[in-house]
């Protein structure tokens, strides 16, 4: 039996589209007040499942509750309780920003005597102060996601959806939007986001990895970190990198290996027994050996390592 006391829950939700499974049986819980992430590649079954928690897409099967309230028997009472920020910006480049403000007030029926507090509310939350007469079409990349932002929550809603919000926005623009996201959390909206940026998920409170529509793994970023790594980790620097790397993946004790910038990392079994072992083949091969020692793991490591897995799997069984 479903729980109202989550801001999201979700159960064996699927989307297919004729013969293509977009979202397959997935479930999870997002709660009050906190930054709960959606990962995965570009489709993998993000978009689709947000669309369908705000009550743009019915799914084929299972069950979605946004706010206590089912999403496929009532879209529109679920919009009332939600902002959403699409991962193509949606607002109007023809109007100023305070002109598109107003426009979004109108759409989610902001009351007249709360809108001059509502508007300065979000010029002051977006850091457009100053710029409320600037034409959109003017803005940077990242100052149209935070106008965009700004005219998402201008009602207040409770929860927040934002699906691959800093897409195409320049790293510094990145952080500040993040920053805007925390201050939203800390008034105790859930933020529901979406992203295929690795390192943007370290700001999740819980994350969701998702994969070809099926979840590979749910929980904390350091419980993924933890405890869904196949192995410890080598961060290996050699050259060249192309050759490296095929040694790499034959050299004794490692179980997989990947290109990560300008390095190698190995998922090993012993890293202290493994690592002379990698060296001595690396350069059996005439390969140039730099560092070679053991890290932490990222979320993109984790990723990589279990996706791979999967995809063994389904070779095997192909």
């Amino acid at each position: 039996m479903i729980q109202n006391t989550a801001s999201v829950v979700v159960e064996n939700l699927t989307k297919r589209f004729g013969s293509f499974t977009a979202v397959d049986r997935i479930s999870f819980e997002a709660h009050r007040g906190e930054i709960f992430g959606f990962l995965g590649p570009n489709g993998a079954g993000k978009s689709t499942t947000i669309r369908i928690l705000c009550g743009l897409l019915r799914p084929t099967s299972g069950v979605a509750q946004v706010a206590g309230v089912d999403v496929a028997a009532s879209p529109e009472a679920v919009r009332q309780q939600i902002g959403y920020m699409s991962q193509r910006f949606s607002l109007y480049n023809d109007l100023r920003v305070v002109e598109n403000l107003r426009f979004f007030a109108g759409l989610y029926s902001v009351p007249a005597r709360d809108l001059p507090a509502r508007l300065a509310w979000a010029l002051r939350m977006a850091g457009l102060e100053g710029r409320e007469l600037s034409p959109t079409r003017a803005l940077a990349v990242g100052w149209k996601q935070r106008l965009a932002l700004g005219c998402a929550v201008l009602h207040r809603p409770p929860i927040v959806f934002l699906d691959e919000p800093t897409s195409g926005v320049d790293p510094v623009s990145r952080r500040h939007f993040w920053e805007l996201i925390h201050q939203m959390v800390a008034e105790g909206i859930t933020v529901f986001v979406t992203t295929h940026y690795m390192d943007e998920a370290e700001y999740c409170n819980r994350l969701v990895l998702i994969d070809r529509g099926r979840i590979v793994a749910m929980g904390t970023p350091t419980e993924l970190k933890t405890r869904h790594m196949k192995g410890q980790l080598l961060l290996v620097e050699c050259e060249p990198l192309g050759p490296g790397l095929e040694a790499l993946r034959e050299a004794p004790g490692v179980l997989d290996a990947a290109v990560f910038g300008s390095s190698l990392h190995a998922v090993v079994t012993d890293a202290r027994a493994t690592a002379p072992k990698v060296r001595e083949a690396l350069e059996a091969r005439l390969i140039r050996v730099g560092r070679l020692e053991q890290i932490p793991p990222s979320l993109e490591d984790v990723f990589v390592s279990l996706t791979a897995g999967r995809e063994s799997k389904q070779e095997r069984t192909a």
